[in-house]
């Protein structure tokens, strides 16, 4: 079962803001068989409206000759502008690398880290003095990672027995980190029993907090987890997909507030200035404001079915299962599908 079954469960439509304004087909899939030919297919695809339109641009990044894409789950950006995706590693696949890498313009560069084949989900970049890492989260190995961006292991955990939350590390399966401000960092484990667990920068345990349930600082599938400073005191912000909503804590592991505007199943977040962008795992991107009120909904294709599709059966502009997403440094949007045959769309702002 993939890591995303338990929660793959058609729901209610909820009734949003206008998302998409206007939407043509363009030349991006137009090499692949079966489109409708209802579309013309010289125009751009363009989604959203007002000051947050973009040229959406599907397989805009796609895996190297004789590699295939399994699910495409984690995407990050270093400070040199090359983007990391962490990929599950498709069974026909002749590289069993999980971590492709690319330049700004996506152009292929490199891949590596077959151990987290089968598992590679979330990956985020942080900057530690003079040197960056890479932090993974692997679902099917259940593990923390920290690698440079080499791929170089510094540094490995997995269930925190000191929390007491664990007999053994069966019900460990990290999904993504967050970062603190003073070097701490945060590991949702979103597939096993809703914890969140806060490290110190060496690998220090400090304590966990959350735990499954539907109230107030308890979670349902904390897929995703970010510190959003967009205020005047950092907080961290949850992807509480299972209770479809966003919760915040702050740094202590506290609870503070739900937000629930345009939330169907947020998967994770990237913050750029006062927006904050949720990959919504129920087919659509979403844009919040400060005040996290969405501003926009993007690529809008719910209800969809189409995970186990063939790539032709895929409707353009429209999203199937987005599943993290990021602001690329000049204010684009990449986002990964958690499709078995992979699929990575720039929105290009226009």
């Amino acid at each position: 079962m993939s890591s995303d079954g338990n929660t793959r469960g058609q729901i209610s439509r909820r009734t949003l803001i206008a998302s998409t304004g206007q939407l043509a087909v363009g030349g991006a899939l137009a090499g692949i068989p079966g489109i409708n030919k209802m579309f013309n297919s010289d125009a751009p695809i363009i989604l959203g409206s007002g000051s947050h339109r973009y040229e959406c641009i599907h397989d805009w990044i796609t895996p190297p000759p004789g590699m295939i894409f399994g699910d495409t789950h984690g995407v990050a950006q270093d400070a040199k502008g090359n983007i990391y995706i962490a990929h599950t590693v498709n069974g026909d696949s002749k590289s069993d690398d999980a971590i492709c890498v690319y330049d700004e313009k996506g152009k292929f560069l490199r891949s590596w880290g077959s151990e987290f084949k089968g598992g590679a989900h979330g990956l985020d970049i942080r900057r530690e003095g003079n040197e960056e890492f890479i932090y993974h989260c692997d679902v099917n190995h259940r593990k923390f990672t920290k690698t440079k961006l080499d791929g170089t292991v510094v540094l490995a955990l997995d269930a925190p027995v000191e929390s007491g939350k664990y007999a053994n590390g069966e019900n460990f399966i990290p999904t993504n980190v967050a970062f603190s401000p003073n070097g701490d960092f945060y590991i949702a484990d979103g597939y096993g029993s809703s914890w969140i667990h806060q490290y110190k920068q060496d690998g220090t345990y400090i304590r966990t907090f959350g735990g499954t349930g539907t109230g107030n600082g308890q979670v349902r599938t904390p897929h995703g987890i970010w510190l959003d400073n967009r205020g005047h005191t950092p907080v961290l912000a949850v992807a509480d997909r299972g209770n479809r909503r966003i919760q915040y804590f702050d740094l202590d592991g506290k609870f503070i507030k739900i937000c629930t505007d345009g939330m169907r199943q947020p998967c994770h977040f990237s913050i750029r200035k006062d927006e904050m962008l949720v990959p919504d795992l129920d087919s659509v991107i979403t844009i919040l404001d400060r005040d996290n009120k969405p501003i926009v909904q993007l690529g809008d294709g719910f209800p969809s079915n189409l995970r186990d599709h063939p790539r032709a059966d895929f409707i353009p502009g429209k999203f199937i299962h987005p599943h993290d997403a990021m602001f690329l440094r000049n204010g684009d949007i990449l986002v990964a599908e958690w499709v078995p045959i992979g699929r990575v769309t720039l929105l290009k702002r226009v």
